[in-house]
């Protein structure tokens, strides 16, 4: 069991009856439990948005946010936390050593990756770097929902954690093939919101429908402080995610595979959500699937329930 799991139980978000995924609010430095809910209880619908890594759940992000909804993309928070001089790179270097930190300041990823996720990883090294770094994600969200319910966003403005083009499904710390340190050069869409964006903070600052895209929801489930009114997980066959990891990632067969080791199996998703999202068939039917969800949302959203 994760310290994330041990965090103490305070408190529930209300959602209209019938549609509700009542989950425990955990409260814990560095952030309290209390002040998330204040500002999130009312006018706000949760989404949470999981997949397999490579299945397509990127695609989906990409789709909703042009539909005018706030995502709010946990592996760009992940990076965000552990940016140069932030305390949760200090953090980690005191738990795994300064040989997590490149010359130049930034995350040795590939490095880490190989002491949390490698074959030669530590007994418990995963929940280690979880206990650093989830609370600190969890934080970084919800400063984003109660800016959005006070209406303090700039519709075209830098927003915290808004990237939906991730590539870093196992955290933040898929470490790739390069072997280099942390490089946000491929990463310069991150904090920003692609699409409508305007629409999405228009939308957001009177009765917002706000995605969580986590990659490892399943995983988390009992002990991330929010509750999702639906939780959607977009799936494909493992041989096509292998497939894509090798052709668009550079990955052996080998490194995909354990990428999908890492995370929790398709059945546990499927029981997860209560819809699943086949990335498999015509991009256009994909899409109707997603209009047809969020227009189903936004209904229920104007329910009195959420008032």
């Amino acid at each position: 069991m994760t310290a994330l799991m041990q965090l103490l139980l305070v408190g529930f978000v209300r959602f209209p009856a019938g549609h509700a995924r009542i989950r425990p609010v955990a409260g814990s430095d560095p952030f309290n439990a209390f002040d998330l809910l204040r500002d999130t209880m009312e006018g706000m619908m949760r989404i949470g948005l999981t997949g397999g890594i490579a299945a397509g759940k990127s695609t989906v992000a990409q789709r909703l946010n042009d539909l005018g909804l706030v995502v709010i993309d946990y592996d760009a928070l992940a990076r965000q936390i552990v940016a140069p001089g932030s305390e949760g790179l200090r953090r980690i270097a005191q738990e795994f050593g300064e040989q997590a930190i490149c010359e130049d300041g930034g995350l040795n990823r590939s490095w880490l990756a190989g002491h949390v996720f490698g074959e030669q990883a530590a007994p418990g090294a995963r929940e280690r770097l979880d206990a650093i770094e989830h609370p600190l994600i969890y934080e970084a969200a919800s400063r984003i929902e109660q800016r959005l319910m006070r209406g303090e966003c700039e519709t075209d403005g830098e927003v915290d954690g808004a990237d939906v083009d991730s590539n870093h499904e196992t955290g933040g710390h898929d470490g790739g093939t390069d072997g280099k340190c942390d490089d946000d050069e491929n990463h310069e869409r991150r904090g920003k919101y692609d699409g409508s964006r305007s629409r999405g903070w228009r939308e957001a600052a009177t009765r917002a429908i706000v995605v969580h895209d986590v990659p490892l929801l399943a995983e988390v489930i009992d002990a991330v402080p929010f509750s999702f009114a639906h939780i959607v997980s977009v799936e494909a066959p493992a041989e096509t995610r292998i497939a894509r990891m090798m052709g668009t990632r550079g990955m052996t067969r080998e490194q995909a595979l354990g990428r999908i080791r890492h995370q929790s199996s398709e059945a546990e998703r499927r029981a997860l959500a209560d819809e699943v999202i086949d990335a498999t068939q015509p991009i256009e039917r994909m899409f109707e699937h997603v209009d047809t969800l969020v227009a189903q949302w936004r209904s229920e959203l104007r329910d009195e329930s959420y008032r």
